[in-house]
């Protein structure tokens, strides 16, 4: 017997607006805290599994990125945003990972929901929401769990590399989402290599084989997720480009246009590889159905060749007695001779029309 498939709920557990209940799949033990502050002529950074750790940092004149791993926790991440200020219709967004990209606007913080996509290993593609919260001179991130995209960002602020020391919180924020989308185009490199591998086997002999179909679906649903988890964050850039708040600054939105420039080209690669794949379905379907043809092909011809001469051994197997034929000496041979003659004489036939 069949078990059935589990269907997904998407309905909301009956909690009142503002609730801070963690939705998703990643059950963290502990929360860790990775703090870094710093200006154009310090730097410090500290980990802990304490976020009151970062409450003294706040309003100190320096840039502070507070990276928050694991989300079930919940209580710490109500305290964290208590003393930042945050309004609870956000804490309730930073814990639920089943948001598509936004940007929600504060009176005094930006809210930003962006999806992370990395390779853990050579196949395995991580899906990861980070929350972005950003304030004057703060910047809060939250993720599930460990593993980012974001070392060479924090090498950067280590070793004062270009110009982030020099600026403010909005160009950290800038500096996260850039090193997001720049993750996008490995990503899609990768998957624009697996295309061509597959255009390759669909056109060898062996392409009709079931693991490339499951191959090719695989690939499908693979790009239509990708194209779920970017699509969205084309427009939260363009906001962020076009409103205006004190906390982003008139230098930063030369940034963001740049990188609105990045994410376009993302979603315009995505749509290409989602069309080649479609294609690759379509090609791979018309293979099959060719070859099947052929194999037709090559019956129907047998069967046209065979047909005269199962009519002629039909004839000559009744048994009657008054055939003159049977009682001629040398019947057989002669009976052999035409079916022989007939057959090469349809092979040359069919081989004149190119049918063989």
């Amino acid at each position: 017997m069949k078990s059935k498939k589990k269907r997904k709920s998407y309905k909301t557990v009956n909690r009142s607006p503002g609730t801070v209940y963690y939705k998703g799949k990643k059950q963290s033990t502990v929360t860790d805290v990775e703090i870094i502050n710093y200006t154009k002529e310090e730097y410090h950074k500290i980990e802990t599994q304490n976020v009151a750790d970062a409450f003294h940092y706040k309003n100190n004149n320096q840039v502070t990125w507070v990276n928050v791993n694991g989300l079930n926790n919940t209580s710490e991440i109500e305290k964290l945003g208590t003393h930042y200020g945050l309004h609870p219709l956000t804490l309730e967004d930073i814990v639920n990972t089943t948001h598509r990209p936004k940007l929600d606007e504060f009176d005094n913080y930006l809210f930003v929901i962006l999806k992370m996509l990395y390779f853990k290993n050579e196949n395995d593609l991580v899906y990861e929401q980070v929350s972005m919260v950003v304030g004057e001179q703060f910047v809060l991130t939250f993720q599930e769990a460990d593993g980012d995209v974001f070392n060479d960002l924090r090498e950067r602020i280590s070793s004062d590399l270009g110009r982030i020391r020099s600026l403010g919180s909005d160009y950290l924020m800038y500096a996260i989402i850039d090193a997001v989308v720049d993750h996008y185009l490995t990503v899609i490199e990768v998957f624009g290599d697996k295309i061509e591998d597959i255009e390759d086997r669909v056109f060898e002999a062996d392409s009709d084989d079931n693991k490339t179909a499951t191959t090719i679906q695989e690939l499908k649903r693979e790009i239509l997720k990708i194209r779920r988890s970017v699509l969205p964050l084309r427009e939260v850039i363009n906001r962020l480009d076009k409103i205006e708040n004190p906390i982003i600054d008139e230098k930063t939105h030369n940034y963001l246009r740049d990188l609105y420039d990045h994410i376009v080209q993302v979603n315009e690669s995505i749509e290409v590889y989602r069309e080649m794949v479609w294609s690759l379905l379509d090609m791979y379907m018309t293979i099959i159905s060719n070859k099947m043809n052929e194999v037709m092909k090559v019956l129907t011809i047998m069967a046209t060749i065979f047909i005269p001469l199962t009519f002629i051994a039909g004839i000559y197997g009744m048994n009657f007695e008054n055939m003159p034929e049977l009682q001629y000496k040398y019947s057989y041979f002669i009976l052999i001779g035409v079916m022989i003659f007939i057959f090469l004489m349809m092979l040359i036939y069919f081989r004149k029309k190119k049918w063989l």
